[in-house]
Order: structure tokens, then C-alpha cells, then sequence
């Protein structure tokens, strides 16, 4: 499952930018999702998984997950069964950010791809009735072998380009 969530990184990274740079309208966000009417205890049905979720910058105490200092928010999709991805880039080095998540989440987490560079960290339990996917932290490095860099989907913001990806995937809330 770990090297599902790596996968699920690197396809949305790289659809997206592939999307960035094709003449296409950049997609909107969809609705946020309504509370369900009955009040019950279950998780709201999910949209279409990947779909971007909304563009709402998140905290720290939101997520639940310690986020990078300098690092920008550029998106969130949904990952089905409830839960988010969050994707923040930085130009920060990919052995800082890996170094910076150690320190924080007291743990040595697991390099899962050595090139390009991927590193994961889970900081939850995976409960496979409520979840899609490990709620953790995954980094990638965009600026592996001298690549460019993940394109900043925001257009003509600056940076153009990002050297490391940062992923968070907290565990869904369930409503109560």
C-alpha cells in the first residue's frame, strides 16, 4: 500500500504537469462536500477520486500534520473513502525536507524509490473499511538528475518550478 501512495504521487505530480503545459483551461475546484442531513456517523461518499478538492490553503492543526515551513500549498484531491491529499512544493533540497519530517515526527520513515528519490513517512494506522490510503507524509524529488522541476500550476507565479514535492494524507474525519 506504501508504494501505491509513492505511485499515486508521482502520477498525480506528472499528470499534472503535463496538464500545466497543454493550452487546457485549468480545472476548477469542485464543491465542497455538504454535511449529510441525517447526521449520521458515516463518511461523506467521496468524488471522483484525483479530482481536485478545493483551493482553501490548509493548517497544520486542519491536517493534523506538520507542514513544511517555506513550503506553498498547490493543491488538494480527493483519494477516495474520505480521505485528502495535500500537495506542497518547495525549493528546499530533498534531504532537507526528509531531515526537516524526521525531526518532527520523531521517526526515520522509509526511502521507497531511490531514483528519483521518494521518501515516506506513516504516521497513522491504515484501517482499509475508512481509508484509501496510509495517512503520512511521502516526498518527492522533482529536481532528481538535473530535471527542471515540478511546475508551479499557478501561472506565471514564481517560483515556475519546484525541486521537492511534500504529500500529506491525514486520516479522513468522520463525521459525528
Amino acid at each position: 500500500m506504501r508504494y501505491f501512495a509513492a505511485m499515486l504521487l508521482t502520477v498525480v505530480a506528472s499528470s499534472g504537469v503535463a496538464l500545466a503545459q497543454k493550452p487546457l483551461p485549468f480545472p476548477k475546484p469542485a464543491d465542497p462536500q455538504k454535511p449529510d442531513p441525517q447526521g449520521s456517523s458515516r463518511v461523506a461518499p467521496p468524488q471522483k477520486p484525483g479530482a481536485p478538492v478545493d483551493a482553501a490553503a490548509p493548517t497544520e492543526a486542519a491536517l493534523g500534520l506538520p507542514i513544511y515551513p517555506t513550503a506553498e500549498y498547490l493543491a488538494t484531491y480527493d483519494a477516495g473513502r474520505g480521505q485528502r491529499y495535500y500537495l506542497f512544493g518547495t525549493n528546499a533540497t530533498f534531504t532537507t525536507i526528509v531531515e526537516y519530517y524526521r525531526s518532527v515526527l520523531k521517526q526515520r520513515g522509509e526511502l521507497v524509490y531511490d531514483e528519483p528519490p521518494v521518501h515516506m513517512f506513516e504516521v497513522g494506522r491504515f484501517r482499509e473499511e475508512t481509508m484509501a490510503f496510509y495517512p503520512g507524509v511521502t516526498i518527492k524529488d522533482y529536481g532528481w538528475a538535473g530535471a527542471a522541476g515540478y511546475l508551479n500550476p499557478k501561472r506565471g507565479a514564481e517560483p515556475a518550478r519546484f525541486k521537492t514535492i511534500i504529500q500529506l494524507v491525514p486520516a479522513p474525519v468522520v463525521a459525528k
